[in-house]
């Protein structure tokens, strides 16, 4: 009974490190159906949204948190809450993922 308690911990701790880690190529299709309008291709910022391509992912995760939860940062706060509100947890982890990923 306690190999299998450890065993499905042990399965458990390994989906949710890849839940976390996020999927780029699904990250980038999410990104390229809201984000690429705005922050230009890959993230590299047009006019006064900012370059979001290269940063790192606990900084993306918490941005996009914090718009999702309603909270205003910076001059484009309400469209950024109002993109950001419908994601799921993976769905951020995902665009911050890509975003990372490219440099």
């Amino acid at each position: 009974m306690k190999g299998l308690f450890f065993g499905i911990l042990s399965l458990w701790l390994i989906i949710s490190k890849a839940a976390l880690a996020g999927d780029i190529e699904a990250g980038k299709a999410r990104y390229a159906q809201n984000c690429g309008n705005c922050h230009g291709p890959g993230g590299m910022g047009l006019a006064s949204y900012p370059k979001i391509k290269g940063k790192e992912v606990p900084y993306l995760v918490d941005r996009l948190k914090t718009y999702r939860a309603g909270t205003k940062v910076g001059p484009n706060s309400d469209l950024m809450i109002m993109m950001a509100q419908p994601l799921s947890d993976v769905e951020i982890a995902n665009l911050a993922a890509y975003l990372n990923a490219q440099k």
